[in-house]
Formats: structure tokens, sequence, C-alpha cells
């Protein structure tokens, strides 16, 4: 039987989730394991799960029946790719066999990963007017925005329960809160690499940050946080490494991810970067997390 969901994405997310694209993996050899992955992440405490990279209300639906609290969102739904009236639909499904469990996480994407793309900010407002007209509404407090600049932060602010930013650093969080302001859900993910050796964690992140590196939305808001061109090259340098991953001794992380918090992040959505790639779901490192983040990975 589900237990009850909190009434805020705030309350129900808690302080720590994982975002995870291995979780929404089509691989049929994976299948069996998905939902066993995410009901481990329940137990150990973890307040939401994040299904990110072009993820989906059915990717969301797979893992419901596996678990019982855990907040399932997407991280984020692409509005190129799925009709706003058939996600309200799905989402619909969803909720009623699942009350409040899942949190719509929407974003416009990249220029370069859209054939359609065209007038982003225009484009998302136009989605959100259509959630709102469906027959049955996806709700203002149940759907956050893939928000980087100021101009989707406000509309994250006032069309949404908040602002799900990607690739961004404490200094980032504090001006996105300043947008915000104190109500709205503010859930960065925080991409960690559980490695204390220098070297090795840089060249592990350097291979995660590359791609992300070369797409000019990340680019221009990095610019906009002090990053120069010569920062973004080469998978990026220590400066921009160091500032966008966590990595470290276990007190190094904690640490770090607390300077998010503080910042007036409410929730972070951890990616944990292993660099051996693939779907394979990185059980250990996320036991490993929890402890890190504990008593209980929640929080309080």
């Amino acid at each position: 039987m589900n237990t009850p969901a909190p009434t805020t994405p705030r309350q129900a997310t808690g302080r720590h989730g994982i975002f995870s694209h291995e979780l929404r993996s089509e691989d049929p050899s994976r299948q069996e394991e998905l939902p066993a992955a995410a009901a481990e992440l329940e137990e150990l405490g973890f307040g939401a799960i994040w299904l990110g990279g072009n993820s989906s209300v059915r990717h969301a639906a797979r893992l419901a029946g596996a678990t019982e609290r855990v907040v399932l969102a997407t991280g984020i739904l692409n509005i190129w790719y799925e009709a706003a009236a058939a996600v309200a639909g799905q989402w619909s499904e969803l909720d009623r066999a699942h009350p409040g469990r899942f949190l719509l996480g929407l974003g416009a994407s990249h220029a370069q990963l859209a054939q359609n793309y065209r007038r982003p900010y225009s484009t998302m407002v136009e989605y959100l007017d259509a959630l709102d007209a469906a027959g049955t509404p996806v709700p203002v407090e149940r759907r956050v925005l893939a928000a980087l600049g100021p101009r989707m932060l406000r509309l994250a602010r006032d069309r949404a329960a908040g602002a799900h930013p990607y690739l961004v650093t404490p200094e980032y969080v504090e001006q996105a809160r300043g947008v915000l302001g104190e109500g709205p859900l503010l859930a960065p993910e925080v991409t960690v690499v559980l490695e204390s050796r220098p070297d090795r964690a840089r060249e592990v992140a350097r291979g995660f940050l590359d791609y992300y590196l070369k797409l000019p939305n990340y680019a221009a808001n990095l610019e906009r946080l002090g990053f120069t061109g010569e920062d973004l090259t080469g998978g990026g340098s220590d400066r921009l490494v160091d500032a966008l991953t966590v990595w470290g001794t276990d007190e190094a992380i904690r640490t770090r991810l607390d300077a998010y918090h503080a910042a007036g992040a409410d929730h972070l959505a951890l990616q944990v970067i292993t660099g051996e790639g693939g779907d394979t779901p990185p059980r250990a490192h996320w036991r490993r997390l929890a402890h890190i983040v504990g008593p209980g990975a929640r929080g309080a």
C-alpha cells in the first residue's frame, strides 16, 4: 500500500535524491534490475529519483510499483519530443495509480538536440498553457522547469513548483534563489565523483563534462558565472571541473554538498559519475553516497 505523499515537492523530496540515466534504460537485459535498484534507493533513504536524459512519464511508471514513497521525477522530459496533451494524460494515469508520487520535470533542451528547436521560452510557455488546458491538468505544484537563465527561472517561479537546473555551482544556486524567492523548490543536479585522487577525479569529470561544455546554453550560463572560453575547452580547466563536480574524501564531498544547501538549494539531485559508461546502475556507489550524506540520505 502506498504511503501518502507530503503536500509539497520540498517536503516530499527531502534534501537528497539520485539523478540517474541508468534507471530509464531501454536495454531489455536491464528491465528486471531497474525496479530493484529503485527500491534500494528508497530503502537507502533518498527522497527522489530523477530519471535523467530525455525521460518520460512511462519511465517513472515502470518504477512506481516497486517503490512506495520515493518521488519519481523526470529530469527532464523534452518538450520538443512529447505533446503536452499526451503527457497530461500519462501523468493523470500514473497519479491515479500512485497518488502524489510523480514530479514532472520539463526542459527545452538545446538546438543541437532538437530538430524543430525554436523560441524555447515561448514554446515552454505554450507547453505549460497546454498542460493547464488538458482534460486532467498537471497541477502547477507537480511540475518543475529545467531553468538556467533568469527569464526561465522567473517562469519556474510563476508557472511551476520551482526549478531543476543542471550543471551549476553553489554561486549559481545563490543567484537562482534570489530570482525564485523563498517559496519555490530549487533542486539542482549535482555531479559527484567518488574519488579522492585529484588527477583521477578530474579525468573522470572531464570525460563527462566535455559533451556538455560544447552546448551553448550551458556555456553561456557558465560565462555568466565568470568562466572564460579557456575554462570551457578540453573538458574544462581545473577551476571549472572543481566548481562543477564534487569529489574528494567523504568529508570533503559532504562539505561541498553542504555548500549547495547553504547557498539556497532545497534538494540535491546527485548524479554519480564513475567513468565506466554503460547503463549499469552504480548501486555500490549509491550505497557509499547514502553513507556520506547520512544519517538517512533523505535528511531532515
